[in-house]
């Protein structure tokens, strides 16, 4: 019996020392790069929620043009230039035509610079490529 129980001990050592070979295997693999979730970033939350409060989404969606361009369009169009803030944050207050075509947009003289500049700030965001 005692030949039994010491057999089986010895399994069983065996068995976890081969396991814990593979743990060991696994975690020293490299780690994969982290993805970036856009939404934890305070600017894409309080960008989004002065956007769902403003007409904004009348005119445009994230992903599909509508009468204005998508917001990630505009991301892509806009991505990495320094001028990118000031510059669509006037688009948006004062309005204007021809960039993305014949349709003009309608001026927002009402909002703050600050909160349009934190709308821009989550469009750019989004920026897809």
């Amino acid at each position: 019996m005692k030949k039994y129980l010491v057999s089986a001990a010895l399994i069983a050592l065996m068995a976890a020392c081969g396991g814990e070979t593979e743990k060991k295997e696994e975690s020293e693999k490299p780690a994969e790069p982290a993805v970036t979730d856009v939404s934890a970033n305070p600017d894409y939350k309080a960008g989004l929620a002065l956007i769902a409060k403003s007409d904004c989404l009348t005119c445009h969606k994230v992903a599909e043009k509508l009468i204005g361009p998508a917001y990630q369009d505009v991301a892509n169009k806009y991505a990495g230039q320094d001028t990118a803030i000031a510059y669509l944050s006037k688009k948006i207050i004062e309005g204007g035509s021809g960039v993305w075509g014949a349709i003009p947009m309608s001026a927002h003289p009402q909002l703050a610079q600050a909160d349009v500049e934190q709308m821009v700030k989550y469009i750019l965001l989004l920026k897809t490529n």
